[in-house]
């Protein structure tokens, strides 16, 4: 494990103040979850996880149609702070969708049996993985991001304004643009109490 690679799990933080500016072109972005997505490990090589990236006026969509649906089940007197919480996302320029194709697990439970209640559990590990590297390679490149989780409720929407096959499962959405304001000091738990080592 490099040094280099260290530094950028370190580096990697939620970002929650972001803006329309990019640091780095579309096409290395799109390259960055692409790389990402073929080399993050899947249980069984399964390479069950799947991406959609969504910028400029598609990145807005995903966040007016995040709203619009919580605004049907957020009670009114509470929907302020939620509408500038998905003001800060929508302010970003762009987000990565996670999805897990659910066709490729039922495949695995089917051709593997003895593993078949592993096999949803592995996938959202996988999809853990490329949530992971996707974060950490847009922080490197100087892009700040936070990972937000608004499905299931988005899903139905998001599959229709998308085309995205209904066996794909929203996991999670990854807003991301220029950071505006750093993330602030880390507390962390005493590491002796959280890593034993026997020898």
């Amino acid at each position: 494990m490099s040094n280099n690679f260290l530094e950028a799990v370190k580096g990697r933080r939620s970002i929650y103040a972001i803006s329309k500016e990019s640091t780095v072109a579309d096409a290395q972005i799109i390259e960055i979850v692409e790389q990402a997505v073929l080399h993050s490990p899947t249980s069984f090589n399964s390479q069950s996880s799947r991406a959609v990236v969504l910028l400029g006026e598609q990145h807005d969509k995903l966040w007016d149609i995040t709203t619009e649906t919580l605004r049907k089940i957020v009670p009114a007197e509470q929907f302020e702070g939620t509408a500038q919480k998905l003001a800060s996302f929508k302010a970003g320029y762009g987000s990565v969708l996670f999805f897990e194709d659910q066709a490729v697990v039922k495949n695995l439970q089917e051709n593997f049996a003895l593993y078949a209640e592993n096999f949803p559990v592995w996938s959202n590990q996988s999809s853990g993985i490329l949530q992971f590297v996707v974060w950490t390679a847009l922080s490197e490149a100087g892009l700040g991001a936070s990972l937000q989780h608004y499905n299931p409720l988005i899903d139905d929407e998001v599959k229709e304004a998308w085309g995205i096959p209904q066996d794909w499962k929203l996991i999670a959405q990854l807003p991301f643009g220029k950071t505006v304001t750093p993330a602030g000091e880390k507390q962390f738990q005493p590491v002796e109490d959280r890593v034993k080592v026997f020898k």
